[in-house]
């Protein structure tokens, strides 16, 4: 057969190449090596190109893990002008945008060990990232209990208190209706 041509089976189209030379041309194994110039050279070149390779994937799973830690700052700026847009009145958009300022540190707090699975390494460090992530995540629960605060949905006075309070004791007694001088 000859190569890169068509076979006709049964009605439809096979391709077969062949991937075997049998010419008569010389191969690049027929030449010598140019002065200066060795096959082992060659293994270890690709050696410490793999090395390399493996010391700038190193470096941007690192890059990437400080990217990753560094993305709550982003939401904390967000939450932070939408708490402040909804004002310091109980309603429900400000009450919505609180507990949602709330649940969203919450949940990235407890999957902090699934953000940063990409990127472990033998190579890479992940302690600091991890630490800066889980930082910023509670500075932004801060913000939320902070607004908690202000729309006055946390029980911070002692009046919050009062229904749970005994009633106060009678400190003067009445013993008639004779004043005394």
């Amino acid at each position: 057969m000859e190569k890169g041509k068509g076979v006709m089976n049964g009605g439809g189209r096979r391709w077969a190449v062949e991937f075997t030379d049998n010419s008569a041309a010389p191969s690049s194994r027929d030449f010598p090596d140019p002065p200066g110039f060795t096959r082992a050279s060659q293994d270890q070149d690709d050696s410490s190109l793999s090395r390399q390779k493996k010391d700038a994937e190193a470096n941007w799973k690192a890059q990437k893990a400080w990217e990753v830690a560094q993305s709550p700052f982003k939401n904390l700026l967000m939450m932070g002008f939408m708490m402040w847009m909804a004002g310091s009145t109980v309603h429900l958009f400000s009450i919505g945008i609180t507990f949602s300022a709330l649940w969203q540190p919450i949940s990235a707090l407890q999957g902090v060990g699934k953000v940063f699975e990409p990127y472990k390494d033998s190579k890479v460090e992940l302690l600091a990232p991890k630490l800066l992530y889980i930082a910023l995540n509670l500075a932004g629960l801060g913000l939320g209990i902070w607004k908690l605060n202000t729309l006055g949905l946390l029980p911070t006075h002692p009046s919050d208190w009062v229904s749970s309070l005994p009633p106060p004791q009678d400190v003067e007694y009445s013993s008639g209706g004779m004043p005394l001088h």
